[in-house]
């Protein structure tokens, strides 16, 4: 006798098993958002940041394949943080005004860089914009709060031309954004000592500002600035990325 299964009882028995991962892994969601809230401006709501996790949490347990070989904690976190970035894209929690600084900055900076050969240095920044110092480091400041997760993410601000596909099926995508990573990472190897500290700290280390700045022993407004300085130089400096294919 062939025994059969309703599809009732599958679907049942899938929902169940969902709802226990949400329940189950719901502090990890919080745990996420906490992390990524000491990072982001103080306009940011936690409660925003969890709403926006638990989807991607809730997405996690719906899709997750224990035969593929990652822990559910592991697959739920990426679709967790994944979610919340989607989230903050949509929303555009970042001043029109701050990405058309940043822009600005990041010009000034290149054709100071392009007419001297060297490095910008911050006084020549600030006259190339026809700002004071202080309006300088107020726009840096401000810049900062659109630099909100990894390099690989900071094309919210325009500065990477490359979007990752979410698919395997575009082999010249891929191959760009491998080219592309590997220019940024040369370009970082040449910002000053003291930047480069601040971007290991603050990406791979996963130090917010305050961190940041008991460790180099400058005020959390000075990192701020000192991240933001670095992320416009490099956008400078990867220009050509950004620029129509016309082939």
């Amino acid at each position: 006798m062939t025994l059969t299964t309703s599809p009732d009882v599958y679907q049942r028995t899938g929902a169940q098993q969902t709802r226990q991962l949400v329940e189950q892994h719901a502090a990890l969601v919080k745990k996420i958002a906490l992390h990524i809230l000491g990072r982001l401006p103080d306009s940011v709501q936690l409660d925003d940041l969890v709403q926006a996790g638990m989807v991607g949490l809730l997405e996690a347990a719906q899709k997750y394949q224990a035969n593929k070989g990652a822990s559910f904690e592991t697959y739920a976190g990426i679709r967790i943080r994944g979610a919340i970035i989607d989230e903050m894209r949509r929303g555009d929690w970042v001043p029109r005004s701050v990405h058309r600084n940043a822009r600005r900055v990041a010009g000034a900076i290149k054709a100071v860089e392009d007419r001297h050969g060297r490095e910008a240095q911050v006084s020549e920044v600030a006259d190339e914009l026809g700002m004071t110092l202080d309006e300088y480091h107020a726009c840096l400041n401000d810049a900062s709060s659109g630099r909100l997760f990894s390099l690989d993410e900071l094309n919210e601000s325009g500065e990477l031309p490359i979007e990752e596909s979410d698919g395997e099926d575009n082999p010249l995508r891929a191959l760009a954004a491998g080219s592309f990573r590997k220019s940024l990472a040369q370009a970082i190897t040449e910002l000053s000592e003291r930047e480069q500290l601040v971007l290991s700290l603050y990406y791979d280390q996963e130090l917010n500002l305050k961190e940041i700045g008991a460790v180099i022993g400058v005020s959390e407004s000075r990192v701020s600035q000192i991240h933001s300085q670095a992320a416009l130089r490099l956008r400078a400096r990867l220009a050509d990325w950004q620029q129509p294919n016309t082939g």
